[in-house]
């Protein structure tokens, strides 16, 4: 195979061997993998329910490997082919289940990948265990990894935190299995891909780790849920898959798929980290004074301003964060959105205004 061009294949599904198409692909130019390999799950016999009817699992020439040492040569040969085309910023994620993640993992590690999360995806919906001898198997892991402990990667903290109504998100998603309308069918109205991953995770994969017109590649594309949520999302994808059915239905997929029309709703919450500027700074500006008071914004609590940049009240004296978290018998405070100082016309006015006036004279911004 012909050396590739990224810029020639984007928003393509290439119908190959991924280990090939990689290793023909450009050195460092894609943002963003998403690999969802064969999990090696060993089944064995089928299973079946209580009413002796089979549980549709895994059982595909693609997921069964004759050894250990062959599924892990196997997954040294396709990471490093994604290492390889990987930028030097860039990140990966790789999903699996208790068969082969600790596997993964290890070998990812041997590679020279940086590990920055595990995620635990929590299956709202899982499948019972029918014969009742083990645990109900009811998440798989994800592990987000930069290619070293240098890589500035992208983390969209801020978006991930509005996502989850304003509160940091954490390391295990709540998110149904994929079923219903959005689970591809053949034409006997059975499951394309016995393992087709919600949309709901990639959203949460992409948005978190990607920028808008980014390079996200899948090897393992399957019925195309990166790249569907990807086109979505603004993002460029690349796929690649053996199957001809999965490429073809996930090629209808994709085609079906209705990009944001207005630019501006692909815009995320971001965070500019802003210079510090100490309470004292307000202070010697002669914008508040020794000897004022500050207010809560209910006038509950109130403080005096002290010479060095401290405040004193009946709760206690310190910062205004330390007095501030003393008046709410709270672990912890922001001070610049707690505290408030009296304007002309006795108005509360928080004193985190006057310290975007410190920030303006000090660093024009």
């Amino acid at each position: 195979m012909s050396s590739m061009h990224t810029k020639n294949i984007l928003n393509t599904i290439i119908n190959d061997d991924c280990v090939k198409v990689m290793n023909a692909m450009e050195e460092n130019s894609v943002d963003l993998i998403f690999a969802d390999p064969p999990y090696n799950l060993q089944l064995g016999d089928a299973l079946t329910r209580p009413d002796n009817s089979n549980v549709s699992g895994v059982y595909e020439e693609w997921d069964s490997f004759e050894s250990l040492d062959a599924y892990d040569n196997y997954t040294r040969e396709w990471m490093a082919a994604a290492r390889r085309v990987l930028k030097d910023d860039g990140a990966i994620w790789v999903i699996g289940s208790y068969h082969n993640i600790f596997r993964v993992g290890y070998i990812l590690q041997d590679l020279g990948f940086w590990i920055l999360n595990d995620i635990i995806w929590n299956k709202t919906n899982p499948m019972p265990n029918f014969k009742g001898t083990r645990f109900t198997n009811a998440h798989e892991t994800l592990i987000w990894a930069c290619k070293n402990p240098n890589s500035k990667y992208t983390f969209n903290y801020e978006a991930m935190k509005a996502l989850n109504e304003d509160t940091q998100m954490r390391s295990d998603w709540q998110i149904a299995l994929c079923t219903g309308k959005e689970r591809l069918k053949d034409n006997e109205g059975n499951k394309l891909h016995p393992t087709q991953k919600p949309e709901a995770l990639l959203y949460r994969v992409i948005m978190s780790s990607s920028k808008v017109g980014d390079v996200i590649l899948d090897p393992f594309f399957g019925t195309g849920t990166t790249g569907a949520v990807a086109k979505m999302l603004g993002r460029n994808f690349i796929g690649i898959e053996k199957d001809e059915n999965y490429v073809e239905g996930a090629r209808q997929r994709i085609e079906a798929v209705k990009p944001v029309s207005k630019e501006a709703c692909l815009e995320y919450s971001t965070k500019k980290r802003q210079p510090r500027v100490p309470f004292g700074a307000v202070i010697e500006r002669g914008l508040l004074h020794p000897g004022d008071k500050l207010y809560d914004a209910s006038r509950k609590h109130c403080a005096f301003v002290r010479s060095d940049g401290t405040l004193t009240s009946s709760a206690g004296e310190g910062s205004i964060h330390q007095v501030g978290a003393a008046a709410q018998n709270a672990p912890a405070c922001n001070g610049w959105v707690y505290w408030h100082f009296e304007d002309e016309n006795k108005s509360l006015v928080s004193i985190d205004e006057l310290r975007k006036l410190v920030r303006i004279e000090i660093y024009g911004e």
